[in-house]
């Protein structure tokens, strides 16, 4: 009997465009130096790969302010005319760098698919503001939003996602929430796209991963105690979350990490999906091409019937 394949083999028919993007990605250098001029390059979102991670400037997003556990935070939001749910996204970016904007257009595209009002925050980055200061910014908006989502939004329904760092960001939020607040179960979906769970490094990370950003992000923490379930969600108790869904390219260096937590998501009894992509790298979900555009389109799928 054959194994179950991984992912549906009709996204093969996908692959000679996903191997031609590929070779045009500029190489990651693992060696680094993050100089504060290396990370306000990377800081500026017009640069990065031509501009794919800035704004599109797409009408209808809005900044506002709430208060935060060292100040202001600000938010930015897009609100439909018909409001389901509100969606909480977190961006990604190492820890380090990234901005509510580079998600822009893919949360448009949530609000006008799955009904949902936006709301995603500008937490504070590292290597300024180490370790707790993003998680902690994350949790603060999250019980802003159990507090008054209802009043700003006309809805209770609340659902949380993020990509690669934000991943780890919104997963962390969760078991805060947990732990801390007993109101997990306000949240009825969790959009977690190629997420880092393990800040310490899973094989895939080790094997070809640019691990710099580890040392901005916990530069007075180090090796096992990166595990720590507060850095690494997936060392977390993971019991009491709502369903979520997994996704991720077999060629992206945090591959294990989605995998891993898939698995130990449905061991503490959550529901789970996983969704695979054939040869997909780091952030393919905002490429143009038709893998990127499947991958999206599952998700906001899945969310609209998990907010319903």
């Amino acid at each position: 009997m054959l194994p179950e394949p991984l992912y549906d083999p009709a996204l093969d028919a996908h692959l000679a465009e996903v191997r031609a993007f590929n070779a045009k990605l500029p190489r990651e250098d693992a060696r680094v130096r993050w100089t504060p001029a290396a990370i306000a390059r990377a800081r500026d979102l017009t640069q990065i790969m031509g501009g794919i991670f800035a704004s599109a400037a797409i009408p209808g997003f809005e900044t506002r302010e709430i208060p935060g556990p060292r100040g202001p935070l600000r938010l930015r939001t897009f609100v439909p005319p018909d409001v389901r749910a509100v969606y909480y996204d977190v961006h990604g970016g190492g820890f380090f760098m990234g901005a509510p904007e580079m998600d822009d257009r893919d949360n448009a595209e949530i609000a006008k698919r799955a009904r949902c009002a936006i709301v995603s925050v500008d937490y504070r980055l590292a290597p300024e503001h180490a370790y707790p200061a993003g998680p902690d910014d994350c949790e603060a908006v999250a019980l802003w939003l159990l507090a008054n989502a209802q009043r700003e939004f006309g809805t209770q329904r609340l659902a949380i996602g993020g990509g690669s760092a934000g991943a780890n960001l919104a997963a962390t939020t969760l078991v805060r929430l947990r732990e801390r607040h007993q109101s997990a179960s306000r949240f009825c979906a969790a959009n977690l796209v190629f997420g880092v769970y393990d800040v310490s490094g899973t094989p895939s990370q080790r094997r070809g991963g640019v691990q710099s950003f580890r040392d901005l992000y916990l530069p007075k923490i180090f090796g096992d105690d990166r595990k720590h379930p507060d850095i690494s969600p997936l060392y977390a108790d993971l019991s009491g979350l709502p369903p979520a869904l997994f996704t991720v390219g077999t060629s992206d260096y945090l591959y294990d990490d989605s995998l891993f937590m898939h698995a130990r998501w449905r061991a503490a009894g959550n529901e789970s999906e996983l969704a695979i992509y054939p040869e997909c790298v780091h952030g393919f979900t905002m490429f143009p091409i038709a893998m990127a555009r499947a991958a999206n389109q599952r998700i906001y799928e899945w969310l609209a019937k998990r907010v319903g």
